[in-house]
């Protein structure tokens, strides 16, 4: 359509730009690594990435979900003037830490799977919210859908989807529920379902996903339990 070649790139404000590249070799939808059209590419030079498990601070495997971190130049020094909030973003060694979870393939591709901020624990297992949505998405009477984390009094939190209905749909909470069952292992499954007429999102588009959290928190000190 546009007459062009195509070139995938992923930062942040604090890489000061791209820092991992899909460049136009790789964005052939037929071709034997189609695949990596899911990734956003391999770092780019003088940028190294690892992927951390942020509870025992080890490198994960490959295919392995954990946070991304970042160590280049071109990523910032700090934040001005908020010594504690570069303390935390960045490590003794220079090391950026992402906010995003993702994982690498064999190959060295990166690929972004949630915010790490967004991720659900049920029960001692992680639940990304985009792995959930991705398949309630498929289900023909949803329009739109968030999935946030509730608390729940025997597993710490449980998934509970937030669902703008396709128009003219008479899906129900149960459908939903039964739906991702048989595409989820069941911890990750929604075990309540509320409905909206718009979720709320920033300038840029992104879902509000604290602001959909708020109010299932009232009453509790911290926002995970």
């Amino acid at each position: 359509l546009f007459k062009c070649k195509f070139w995938q790139a992923y930062g942040l404000t604090e890489t000061t730009g791209g820092v991992v590249n899909l460049p136009p070799a790789d964005h052939d939808p037929n071709g034997p690594n189609k695949h990596r059209l899911r990734s956003c590419g391999v770092p780019g030079p003088g940028v190294q990435v690892r992927i951390v498990d942020n509870d025992s601070g080890r490198d994960c495997e490959q295919g392995e979900v954990g946070e991304i971190w970042i160590k280049s130049p071109q990523v910032m020094v700090g934040y001005w003037k908020r010594p504690e909030d570069t303390a935390k973003a960045i490590d003794a060694d220079g090391w950026f830490k992402s906010g995003d979870a993702g994982y690498v393939d064999a190959d060295g591709y990166v690929y972004i799977h949630d915010r790490v901020k967004d991720m659900i624990v049920s029960g001692g297992e992680n639940v990304y919210p985009a792995e959930v949505e991705n398949v309630l998405m498929s289900h023909p009477g949803i329009a739109d859908v968030a999935v946030i984390g509730i608390p729940h009094e025997k597993w710490g939190e449980t998934a509970m989807a937030i669902v703008v209905k396709a128009a003219g749909a008479t899906v129900t909470e149960q459908e939903i529920i039964d739906f991702s069952r048989e595409r989820l292992a069941k911890f990750k499954c929604p075990t309540r379902v509320e409905w909206i007429d718009a979720l709320p999102r920033n300038p840029s588009g992104k879902v509000l996903k604290k602001d959909l959290r708020e109010p299932y928190w009232v009453g509790h000190e911290r926002r995970v339990n």
